[in-house]
């Protein structure tokens, strides 16, 4: 296959003649390197190189002015926007969300060489129409606004004037002046200009090119196929037919580089697959396929990413036998690790209040592993102690007195918890020290790709502090979070590669005047391919169209022609996009597909597919673990150690789940109680109510006695919240309510115990009582032990009753049982169950006649005590509430089957759906 730059080459020069007195001109510089490695493989002898530019470096000769960057222009235009505007400035911050926008809007009307003074003369007017007002006076905001669209030419203005005067310019003010420039650039010169390649030109390019092609030696190739030229309607053609009407050149000179390749023979494939990263691994395999396949490998092959997020995904898809990677765009800096690092810095000092810095968002900053390498010294990981302690410590928002302990013991701390009110020099300087810091560790002295980001990131603060020393009115954090953004989403790690060998990959821009044989194009969906609606502009789109400035449908015909473009000369082409679209992702398929299913001429040589990966249906598999000899030894232990109604209880949930948490000790993580936790709400309930009972414990309840409680019930539900809930915070938001709530409860309880003691006697026998007993089975070599807690054991007119408390709703259903095997194979009873094995510990230590055990459920305290009973069938109304010992017998049976298969090495721990 013969390139484009290939057949101009064989055109412009016959191998005899110099070239040194020859200007080639391409789209980008990319280009510029493949046409001089074309022209070094034709020559036959040495001879000097002609000169070969990118577009915008002609212009930028022509004009005499240098790019400024974004930065600079941001800058210059906020300095020009004080000193214009009269109305009430705008805080750095705040402007920089705006000032993008505007400096797009000028760099787009200067490259188009609009009339200004017209322009902003309607922009203005049309604020006008569209913010009429029925008021006679304008609010001031009113006016402010009407001021800002009325002063904008002032501000264009200036802000041009403010940049030539140091010889500089945005894009488009380089252009505007290389188009009043060029009669001068051409006076004496005899070069002879070659333009290459090129498709959609603005303005100023375009009078540039036709005055240099009407006024000196010069020829223009253009890099398309005559079938997409010949098409009247078709977008890859649109610029082209336009330049053809239109200049003045074209008309007496024939089109020169016009070829026919997009109807020979040639292998297309448009593949659809679920979601990008099936995409990236589709281009590995299809890569492994290829390298196998061909002769030559990938030499001549091209990965085009219209989503150019999908590099590193890509890259680690790429089978290892591949070879000579040459990569085109740099990898975004603000994707690298180290950047949300510094990102999160400035949010944990934007966001801090007078309470101190949120728990989260310590955390999430104390996790990130530059920030561990940090603070690691003594061989002590000072960051996950800290985080510990806030955990533990149940720290909501953290101070500097909290963590002073850790900022004498490591002086790292000191530069990252400081003052909030920092300026922005001295923030930058902190941010250096961490860099310099990380750089002499350890572990990134063995990371050349550590130090890599290391030193962009030493370089870009530096950076920003050339910038606020000029500029003082970034003052603030927030300013400067605004300008780290800015700088950091224009700045890249370049890969360094061979960019004439192996593989390449690139964006869709960058294939511009590059033919490759292979042609792998991801991403071909709405919103990507082409790109779409999106108006990140002031100016409306009639005044767009009225004044000859690009809108979204010269974009669309844009990445029109660069997807035509790269299939001319391809023999085998793979359209990848997402069947799964959505709206980060992109639409449905692209346009550009189905245009090519739609073209007869085409479509022989297409075949669609649907590619999803193979998805093997396993049979769910229930979790089992066999006991092995060291497993009964733990089982061993902690029987005799002592089964709780809970641990038992958690058996008969999923024995799984005992397995972990009983056997294995394997808990829930520490983590801070934002707001209270159900456990903790219950402790506080059960240690209150314990306080306010236990100076009454052997006495009978008097109303004079539960008088004397209520009016503690404050203080004492305060000074438990204060021992449980460590150093949260109850005085705002969800934990007041939940103070409040617990007070409440403990109140209503109250009350109904007040009700209760007027008509019946209640003794108070005993809280919070640990009991615990032996049992011995025949089945097991050793003995079992039981143990639990008992909230209360009280009289009620000579009746004994065991008593548990439950913060939950508990309905009356769940403690009274019809069959008993139910109550050791059906979580539904748990709380039966807990309550039996409450009488079987209290009956161990003191015999029973009879007793009875309820619950008080505090979400059901209307329901009164919710009593054990048994009962012939469901929905009975004969209920039995007493325990006697020939029910406690019954339940001992069930509870030996249970303790007995828990502690047997033939019977599995096997899971439950839970």
């Amino acid at each position: 296959m013969q390139s484009f730059l290939e057949d101009v080459i064989q055109e412009v020069w016959n191998g005899d003649d110099a070239l040194e007195g020859t200007v080639f001109i391409l789209p980008s510089k990319r280009a510029g390197t493949f046409l001089r490695n074309r022209i070094a493989a034709r020559s036959t002898k040495t001879f000097f190189s002609p000169e070969i530019y990118s577009i915008e470096s002609f212009i930028e000769q022509i004009s005499g002015l240098s790019y400024a960057s974004n930065t600079e222009q941001l800058f210059t235009l906020y300095t020009t926007y004080k000193n214009t505007t009269k109305a009430e400035v705008d805080s750095f911050y705040s402007f920089s969300k705006w000032g993008q926008t505007l400096l797009q809007d000028f760099n787009e009307v200067d490259r188009y060489l609009v009339d200004t003074s017209k322009l902003f003369s309607y922009l203005a007017d049309i604020q006008e129409i569209n913010h009429w007002y029925v008021q006679k006076e304008k609010t001031k905001m009113m006016e402010d606004y009407i001021s800002f669209w009325n002063n904008l030419e002032t501000l264009y203005t200036g802000f041009n004037q403010n940049l030539r005067q140091r010889g500089i310019g945005h894009q488009g003010l380089v252009y505007r002046t290389a188009a009043e420039q060029i009669t001068t650039y051409l006076k004496g010169n005899t070069k002879k200009h070659i333009f290459v390649g090129f498709n959609a030109l603005n303005t100023a390019e375009s009078q540039i090119i036709q005055y240099i092609l009407t006024h000196s030696q010069a020829e223009i190739y253009w890099d398309l196929d005559a079938y997409f030229l010949q098409d009247p309607i078709h977008d890859a053609g649109l610029f082209i037919r336009q330049h053809q009407r239109q200049w003045d050149y074209l008309k007496t000179h024939p089109l020169k580089g016009i070829q026919e390749h997009y109807l020979k023979s040639k292998h297309i494939e448009c593949i659809g697959l679920p979601k990008n990263i099936a995409q990236a691994k589709y281009i590995g395999t299809l890569i492994q396929k290829l390298h196998q396949q061909e002769k030559k490998g990938v030499r001549d092959t091209a990965i085009v990413l219209g989503d150019e997020t999908l590099l590193n995904p890509v890259i680690n898809a790429l089978p290892k036998a591949i070879e000579g990677i040459n990569i085109t765009m740099g990898y975004p800096l603000h994707k690298t690790p180290l950047a949300s690092v510094f990102l999160q810095f400035f949010e944990l000092y934007i966001q801090i209040d007078e309470q101190g810095w949120f728990y989260r968002h310590t955390l999430d900053f104390l996790a990130q592993p530059y920030i561990q390498r940090f603070l690691f010294q003594d061989e002590r990981n000072w960051a996950s102690e800290l985080a510990e302690t806030i955990k533990t410590q149940n720290w909501a928002y953290i101070s500097l007195d909290k963590i002073a302990t850790f900022a004498a013991a490591n002086t790292h701390f000191k530069l990252l918890f400081f003052d909030k009110n920092s300026a922005p020099l001295d923030f930058i300087d902190r941010c250096q020290t961490i860099i310099l810091h990380l750089k002499n560790s350890p572990e990134t002295k063995d990371s050349a790709l550590d130090m890599e980001y290391l030193y962009r990131f030493h370089t870009l603060f530096n950076q920003l502090r050339e910038w606020i020393e000029q500029h003082p009115f970034v003052n603030d954090l927030k300013s400067l979070q605004g300008l780290y953004r800015e700088i950091l989403s224009s700045e890249t790690l370049d890969f360094q590669g061979e960019p004439l060998r192996g593989l390449q990959i690139m964006g869709m821009l960058e294939s511009r005047n590059l033919d490759f044989e292979t042609v792998i194009i991801s991403g071909v969906n709405e919103g990507i391919l082409p790109s779409g609606k999106s108006n990140n502009s002031f100016i409306p789109f009639d005044i767009k169209k009225a004044f000859g400035l690009p809108t979204y449908k010269e974009k669309d015909a844009v990445y029109t022609y660069h997807f035509y473009r790269l299939l001319q000369r391809a023999k085998k082409v793979y359209l990848l996009y997402n069947t799964e679209p959505d709206v980060l992702e992109g639409g449905e398929k692209s346009r550009l597909i189905t245009q090519m299913l739609t073209d007869e001429n085409i479509l022989p040589h297409i075949t669609e597919t649907i590619a999803t990966p193979a998805i093997e249906v396993l049979p769910k598999k229930t979790g089992l673990i066999p006991k092995d000899q060291h497993l009964m030894q733990r089982i061993e232990a902690f029987a005799k150690k002592g089964f709780s109604p809970t641990s038992l209880s958690n058996y008969i949930r999923n024995p799984m789940g005992f397995y972990t948490q009983h056997i294995l000790n394997i808990d829930s993580r520490t983590e801070v109680e934002e707001t209270i936790a159900a456990n903790t709400f219950g402790t506080v309930v059960h240690n209150t109510l314990e306080e306010l009972y236990l100076p009454f414990v052997g006495k009978i309840l008097t109303k004079v006695h539960l008088s004397e409680m209520k009016g503690k019930i404050q203080t004492t539900v305060r000074k438990h919240f204060g021992q449980s809930y460590m150093e949260g915070d109850i005085s705002r938001g969800k934990n007041l309510i939940a103070y409040h709530v617990v007070v409440r409860y403990v109140e209503n309880f109250i009350a109904m115990e007040m009700a209760t003691v007027a008509s019946h006697e209640i003794e108070i026998v005993a809280l919070e009582q640990r009991m615990e007993t032996q049992l011995h089975f025949p089945e097991l070599p050793f003995p079992v032990r039981l143990k639990g807690t008992l909230d209360r054991i009280d009289r009620k007119d000579g009746q004994l009753r065991i008593i548990d408390y439950k913060t939950g709703k508990v309905q009356s259903t769940a403690v009274e049982i019809v069959q008993w095997e139910d109550i050791i194979s059906d979580y539904t009873y748990s709380k039966a169950f807990q309550l039996l094995c409450y009488a079987v510990l209290y009956d161990r230590r003191t015999p029973i006649h009879t007793i009875s055990a309820g619950i008080i459920s505090f979400k059901n305290l209307q329901a009164g005590l919710l009593q054990f009973a048994t009962k012939e069938k469901k929905g009975s109304r004969v209920k039995h509430t007493q325990i006697d010992q020939q029910l406690l017998q019954d339940f001992m049976e069930q509870l030996q089957r249970l303790i007995v298969e828990i502690c047997t090495a033939t019977t599995p721990f096997i899971e439950k759906e839970v």
